[in-house]
């Protein structure tokens, strides 16, 4: 947007200056040329005049009568002759071997008078207006482009905002933070967002009612059915029945396992809320969580921000993602872990690596790693998948990017420096989602 708006003006500008400059500038050396020109006519006239007077009074025609009429700084330099009526030839001022500009007159007693001027130096003087007119128009160019740089960073500003807004509502906040840009058009895409972002609000507000109320009406008759098998467990004297009960038990906790997962895939699905996250905060989050753990196990973790980028997403399900890859990375991966940021060409995006020295992925298991209930170890197989839908969510991806030694590659859309991260959209706080079990 900005860009093409800077190359419109700076092209209307282009085209304004060669419409005005080139007319401009051909017709000013016209006009100097015709100038100069009838400047030396009148010159040669003027000489003509005092020479037709010496002749009619009988006085002596000589070269010295002839240098003030040379000229100097006002007028050209001209080189002078005149034929008297007898023949005699009187000169004065420089001769010229070059092209020249020549005025010549003849006065009623017969004599004649030339003058000619450098015509190079006439040129000089045209040129200097087209010169002139050239720098006239540069600097016209130089201030449409400064002017269109400015003009397209105050058009550009309130799109990117709105752009952020919409991206807001499209994460689940329903309540974005919208400002009048002062362009018409834009506030009118505005207020069309912020009754969508109502309508919206409605209709998640019942979605999350129906989870709530869905979750409820789930849990309770299976504990009230989990509380009666253990009692049964717990009284009966058959051996049959108790083992009867506890594998009931054991079913009641695997669906409420089941449960409980599929309402935490369902909520992550509708999005989160996305804001202003600087990664550097969520690392020391993490560092604070898992370097214990790393270091019971004797192994290193470093989260290092190289990028120092300001990205879009949720801070808790950003939060849930790296403790996902870095607990998986603690039980399956071996030697140090990193995780290191590095910005994506064009700086509108970051990728955040998260890598181990361990044997890495199998070749079978790699192609579906991020698929629900594919694990390589005992565990649901959920983990990855969550992760993977968490950050589809916010706008970005989770790949992994290379199967040894194993790199799981995070990308989120970034915040681009010629704006507040601060301003676009609300910093919300850091959510900890503490350490659970999560398989690949």
């Amino acid at each position: 947007m900005r860009r093409r708006a800077v190359q419109m003006i700076v092209v209307a500008v282009t085209v304004a200056v060669l419409l005005l400059g080139v007319p401009m500038a051909v017709f000013g050396a016209i006009l100097v040329w015709d100038a100069e020109n009838a400047t030396l006519n009148l010159r040669a006239a003027s000489l003509s005049r005092s020479v037709e007077r010496r002749l009619v009074r009988d006085e002596v025609l000589d070269e010295d009568m002839l240098t003030p009429w040379v000229g100097g700084v006002d007028n050209l330099e001209a080189s002078i002759l005149v034929r008297a009526p007898d023949g005699q030839e009187y000169t004065a001022g420089p001769r010229f071997t070059d092209r020249v500009m020549r005025s010549r007159e003849v006065t009623p007693s017969g004599a004649t008078v030339r003058m000619d001027v450098d015509a190079s130096q006439v040129q000089w003087r045209a040129a200097r207006i087209v010169i002139l007119v050239v720098v006239a128009s540069a600097v016209a160019l130089a201030v449409g482009v400064m002017v269109a740089a400015r003009q397209a960073r105050k058009l550009s500003a309130p799109l990117i905002y709105l752009a952020a807004s919409a991206e807001q509502i499209g994460s689940g906040q329903v309540r974005p933070r919208l400002k009048p840009s002062g362009v018409e058009e834009i506030d009118l895409v505005a207020a069309e967002l912020v009754r969508t972002a109502d309508r919206m609000a409605g209709r998640l507000a019942a979605e999350r009612q129906f989870a709530a109320d869905a979750s409820h009406q789930l849990r309770t008759p299976l504990t009230a059915l989990s509380m009666r098998l253990e009692e049964i467990l717990a009284l009966s004297e058959q051996e049959e029945v108790r083992e009867e009960a506890r594998i009931s038990l054991e079913q009641i906790e695997r669906l409420t396992g089941v449960v409980q997962d599929l309402l935490n895939t369902s909520r992550s699905a509708s999005g989160g809320t996305t804001e202003v996250v600087h990664l550097e905060e969520v690392f020391a989050q993490q560092v604070e969580e898992w370097r214990p753990s790393y270091r019971k196990a004797k192994r290193e973790l470093v989260l290092e921000d190289a990028a120092g980028l300001a990205v879009l997403a949720s801070p808790g399900a950003l939060a849930q993602v790296l403790a996902t890859l870095l607990e998986n990375s603690l039980k399956y991966g071996g030697g140090a872990t990193r995780v290191v940021t590095r910005a994506a060409p064009g700086g509108h995006g970051v990728f955040i690596d998260v890598s181990d020295e361990g044997e890495g992925v199998d070749d079978e298991l790699a192609p579906d790693i991020f698929t629900k209930h594919v694990s390589g170890g005992s565990g649901t197989g959920l983990g990855l998948a969550l992760a993977r839908d968490l950050v589809a969510a916010d706008g970005g991806r989770l790949e992994l990017s290379r199967r040894r030694p194993p790199v799981f590659t995070v990308f989120l859309n970034a915040v681009p420096k010629s704006l507040d991260p601060d301003v676009v959209l609300p910093k919300g706080a850091l959510v900890s989602v503490g350490r659970r079990r999560r398989r690949r």
